[in-house]
């Protein structure tokens, strides 16, 4: 999110006030940090990355600095009295708002804050989506992103999220659509819809009715050009039997899903007010896998959740081997200022919780080596992203499961589909051998 979220403000600027980026920062009129705070010590960094560019501001007094992003949303005008020099902030509810208040600074000469919660404004006023804006990947890869919905109304007791970013606000169904068809009538043809809590997306639908996420999933399949579709992040509790059947019905959706389950441990989900139990997890999948049996799985977990005993991360294990994970996001639990879990009582010695998180870690790793073999000596339809990033003679893409595959080829296959035949496993990632040209 925080990506697309970059691509837009370079549009947004770029649109009003025809900047253009630089990697110089010593070339720059504007020093934007689009900042996320879903981790610990998140503030800090900023703090430590606002230091460094100081000296630019005291060298030149119409450099305008600012912060955005979650931290921005957390702490407000506070960013201002402990960093004197930054200009203005804004939040991810904001960012469109940017010329305005560049604008108001230099007329007025003083700092400016705007941190509220506009709902939906924000993608009214947002450049139309194009390839020659800079939004993350689409440049040339033939995929992007594609925001459907803001925000998250689950409230789970360790998540700053709510608080950042607001509660789930859905843009209109005909918005994103719009947007989808742009981007394919412009050569994209694999689409990521993005969300906070992506599938609990109720879209208002001509006539006033609202629709689904499962509708929506079906809608962008039908266009024209679109050929691959994926979404993230996910929760369990809007994980519908709808949704469910889409997996069934529509081959365009890929073979791969990320659903957070955080604690294998009824008792911690409880804690964390996860609002599912381990049973309904496990329940979710199997249906999952009944309408697509070559899913892979992916997950988060948060190790060492205040209270979390033995017994508690054994549980987390034995669903992790009972599940099969292809991969995950693990992390120890991090206190967030203002949520209800940095409130409560945590006992357990940090070396006992790294020790777990390693532990689990080796778990997956086996899970996603597994999977990884057993794709050796197959052929997958693999979209050409870019190159690669180990060596700039070959090129990498994605299979359908979302696994990595470099291999050799020319860079006129950028953005287009390719048959690869899988020949070598490597950590994290795939070798392969062109099977035939992209057409």
């Amino acid at each position: 999110m925080n990506e697309y979220d970059s691509g837009k403000i370079a549009d947004v600027l770029r649109a009003s006030e025809g900047m253009e980026q630089t990697d110089n920062p010593e070339e720059a009129d504007v020093i934007l940090f689009n900042t996320c705070s879903i981790r610990e010590k998140a503030e800090e960094k900023v703090f430590s990355d606002l230091g460094r560019v100081r000296p630019l501001k005291l060298g030149n007094s119409k450099l305008l600095i600012g912060v955005g992003g979650c931290v921005a949303s957390q702490e407000g005008a506070l960013i201002l009295q402990r960093a004197p020099y930054v200009d203005l902030v804004f939040g991810p509810q904001t960012l469109h708002r940017l010329p305005q208040l560049l604008q108001a600074c230099r007329d007025s000469g003083r700092q400016q804050v705007d941190i509220s919660f506009p709902e939906i404004e924000k993608f009214d006023h947002l450049p139309a989506p194009s390839l020659n804006h800079a939004e993350g990947h689409q440049t040339t890869s033939g995929m992007t992103y594609v925001s459907i919905m803001e925000g998250c109304s689950k409230y789970c007791t360790y998540c700053v999220v709510p608080f950042t970013r607001g509660e789930e606000v859905s843009r209109p169904f005909a918005d994103v659509m719009r947007d989808v068809q742009v981007l394919a009538a412009q050569g994209i043809k694999e689409v990521t819809l993005l969300g906070q809590n992506v599938n609990a997306y109720r879209g208002i639908y001509d006539g006033g009715d609202t629709v689904d996420f499962a509708f929506l999933l079906q809608a962008v399949a039908a266009l024209e050009g679109i050929e691959r579709l994926r979404y993230t992040t996910s929760h369990p509790m809007e994980m519908t039997q709808n949704l469910i059947d889409v997996y069934a019905s529509t081959p365009k959706l890929v073979s791969h899903l990320h659903l957070p389950v955080q604690s294998g441990s009824d008792r911690i989900l409880a804690a964390m007010k996860r609002r599912h139990t381990v049973l309904e997890y496990k329940s979710i999948i199997r249906r999952v896998r009944a309408a697509r049996p070559d899913i892979c799985i992916t997950s988060d977990f948060i190790v060492g959740f205040p209270g979390e005993t033995e017994q508690d991360f054994e549980a987390t294990m034995k669903l992790i081997d009972e599940v099969g994970f292809d991969n995950s996001f693990s992390y120890l639990y991090s206190p967030r200022p203002g949520t209800p879990a940095a409130e409560l009582r945590d006992d357990t010695p940090h070396e006992v919780k790294a020790a777990r998180l390693k532990r689990l870690q080796d778990r997956i790793m086996e899970q996603e080596e597994g999977v990884a073999q057993s794709m050796l000596g197959s052929v997958q339809r693999v979209l050409v992203e870019g190159l690669s990033r180990k060596d700039a003679q070959e090129l990498a893409g994605r299979t359908d499961n979302n696994r990595v595959v470099n291999f050799s080829g020319t860079p006129d296959m950028i953005g287009r589909f390719a048959e690869v035949k899988i020949t070598q496993v490597v950590r994290h990632t795939l070798r392969g051998e062109l099977v035939s040209e992209p057409s």
